[in-house]
């Protein structure tokens, strides 16, 4: 058997199976993940990083190490980022609250 492949070949396989499997089971947890959960984002960017670290496995099984160590130095870089802009972004939901809260206040100024 190791006649027609090297031990190489065979790491390489193990590797890409082992990172097909991580994607897979990201990518179900991230689908089945609810939306009503409070910073849901965040828990989406960790699964996320797990991903990363597959594709990273990917692209090492694949032969790729230069490409496997930029996208290893710049995935945590964009997942802060995202997490960044989510924290400090502009949720829709908080504006409608205080919209509703000032019509609330404009209506108990007018009765008074």
């Amino acid at each position: 058997m190791l006649e027609f492949y090297s031990l190489i070949d065979i790491i390489r396989s193990i590797i890409l199976i082992i990172a097909a499997i991580l994607i897979v089971i990201t990518a179900i947890g991230i689908l089945r993940l609810k939306d009503e959960m409070d910073k849901v984002i965040y828990v989406r960017i960790h699964m996320l990083g797990v991903m990363d670290i597959a594709s990273v496995l990917a692209l090492i099984g694949l032969n790729q190490p230069l490409l496997a160590c930029i996208y290893f130095i710049l995935a945590p870089f964009l997942a802060h980022a995202m997490a960044n802009a989510y924290y400090h972004g502009e949720d829709t939901a908080e504006y409608e609250i205080n919209d509703d809260t000032d019509n609330l206040n404009s209506e108990t100024e007018d009765k008074a």
